[in-house]
């Protein structure tokens, strides 16, 4: 069976982890192949219980289901322990997860500069999560990263440490009038820390691949969304890694001509996180309503989310830049109770109307959203779980959506449960 790849098509917390989970029961493996800790998934299951994950993949919930941190992950030893911990406390079998030796680490030196710097930049801010994410992949780029394989080699890592802190403690201390690092404490902190987890460490490159030729399935399960891809997202307020489904195969080890479906995930409206242009952004009551209604606070920092309508321009860029050929259409029900609901079908950009996702970072925030209304539905949806139980305004707005974003929507989610949801077409047959 070939893999899947699990991308969001806007710009984060489109609801990927519960889709992930979803799959997970009829999958073997799923794989976090980007970012790290700056990221969150929610998932509640049938009984209630609500699990949180920031670094972990969700189908560590899936008994039976093997888990990994792919090489394009940068990870924290400290959080990847807290969240082992939370999971195990309320009976979780971690056993399955297992860490690629060539993801990167990131160390407390990392999370000293990101948050001093964004500090430092006042209103120029990226609207960084502050956890040391872009200097862990500043480092993996210079080619002066720790690797998780270090943890293995107290020499090697002790080197890397010294030889990074030379640089780095004149920046905290010269530039930002900060304390300096000991190089002692950090090898000592980070060697403790990997005493717990070094029996997970592995060539996840090879497992995974081997587990391919055995026809298992594979999902490539990616953080943040397309519109935070550093290559292909509203640059330069994204993220430091690549959410985009390319990313898929360099962050994992899986070649591209092993990947048969990717599934891109949207919500019904749109939200964003942080700094940066959004055309379809409501800042008036009905943002708020949008805010509450769909609980929209971020799982990692707790920020409220901005809030917009739909914004099929973006949408159709998703799909052309990850070659997407199912959409997961999520938090349809919030729209419930609406009189109309508008659909950005296109920009106007001084006075031009334009229908696909701007070439320049100018023309992007002079994006103003053309809309379209399609009339709004007043029922609970929750408790649907075919298509042909939803409202006829229901079904047809997610049909005009269909129509317009260049793939089929496979999938419906109808309210927060790993059961709310409607499977219109089977993405794994």
């Amino acid at each position: 069976m070939p893999a899947v790849v699990l991308i969001g098509a806007q710009w984060g917390d489109e609801g990927k982890g519960k889709a992930t989970d979803i799959l997970g029961e009829r999958v073997q493996w799923i794989v976090r192949y980007q970012g790290g800790n700056n990221a969150g998934h929610t998932v509640v299951l049938p009984d209630g219980q609500k699990f949180a994950l920031h670094l972990i993949p969700s189908g560590i919930l899936t008994p039976g289901v093997k888990n990994v941190i792919g090489n394009g992950v940068v990870v924290d030893p400290g959080v990847l322990l807290t969240e082992l911990a939370g999971l195990e406390e309320k009976g979780v079998d971690t056993s399955g997860l297992l860490i690629s030796s060539d993801a990167h680490l990131i160390m407390p030196y990392h999370v000293a500069i990101d948050k001093v710097t964004e500090r430092y930049l006042g209103k120029a801010k990226i609207g960084t999560t502050g956890r040391g994410i872009g200097p862990a992949y500043q480092d993996k780029l210079a080619r002066v990263g720790v690797r998780v394989q270090d943890l293995l080699d107290e020499k090697i890592l002790r080197q890397k440490v010294e030889a990074a802190l030379d640089f780095k403690n004149q920046v905290l201390v010269k530039v930002y009038n900060r304390k300096a690092l000991d190089a002692d404490q950090v090898v000592d902190q980070v060697l403790e820390h990997g005493q717990h987890f070094v029996h997970r460490i592995a060539d996840t490159r090879l497992l995974l691949n081997q587990a391919l030729d055995r026809g298992e399935i594979v999902v490539l399960e990616g953080s943040q969304g397309t519109l935070l891809d550093v290559d292909h997202g509203t640059y330069p307020f994204v993220t430091s890694s690549n959410p985009t489904s390319g990313g898929a195969t360099v962050g994992s080890g899986v070649g591209p001509t092993r990947i048969s479906t990717v599934i891109g995930i949207l919500k019904a409206y749109t939200t964003r996180v942080g700094s940066g242009p959004f055309p379809t952004e409501l800042d008036d009551d009905m943002g708020e309503y949008l805010r509450k209604q769909g609980g929209e606070f971020g799982v990692t920092t707790g920020r409220s989310r901005r809030t917009g309508w739909f914004d099929a321009v973006i949408a159709r860029y998703a799909s052309r830049v990850n070659g997407i050929t199912d959409y997961f259409l999520t938090k349809l029900d919030v729209l419930s109770g609406l009189e109309k609901v508008p659909v950005c079908v296109a920009y106007e950009v001084d006075g031009r109307r334009v229908d696909e996702m701007p070439m320049t970072q100018t023309d992007v925030h002079h994006a103003v959203p053309v809309y379209e209304e399609l009339p709004g539905w007043f029922e609970d949806i929750s408790h649907c779980r075919s298509f042909d139980e939803l409202p006829a305004n229901a079904k047809a707005y997610v049909e005009y959506l269909e129509g317009i974003i260049g793939a089929r929507v496979s999938a419906i989610g109808v309210g927060p449960g790993r059961d709310q949801t409607i499977v219109r077409h089977d993405v794994l047959s």
